[in-house]
């Protein structure tokens, strides 16, 4: 894996996510209290962004079928998903949000 410059953290308020172009599905980028977490992109179920879906305090929901994952340990809490996310390790660095992609 590699490290990868994902944002910047003024790119994303507490309480939003936002998608960041990686590969062919894309990396979903959460900042929860200021804490930042990364993600596939693509929902588990139906393929689908979810950064197109409402993060919840640490769960975001699919906007296609409203199934929803732990941003934290991209585990399903929610059916209709049942296979977990891809997270990524997360290191914020002065103003920098970086992952191991």
């Amino acid at each position: 894996m590699a490290e990868k410059l994902i944002c910047k953290t003024s790119d994303l308020a507490p309480g939003s996510v936002m998608r960041v172009d990686h590969g062919e599905t894309g990396l979903a980028v959460y900042n929860i209290e200021g804490q930042f977490y990364v993600t596939d992109d693509r929902c588990t179920h139906g393929l689908s962004s979810l950064s197109e879906g409402a993060l919840m305090g640490d769960e975001i929901e699919c906007s296609m079928h409203f199934g929803t994952f732990d941003v934290k340990t991209g585990q399903p809490t929610g059916a209709p998903c049942s296979i977990a996310l891809r997270t990524y390790k997360v290191d914020v660095r002065g103003d920098e949000v970086f992952a191991e992609v």
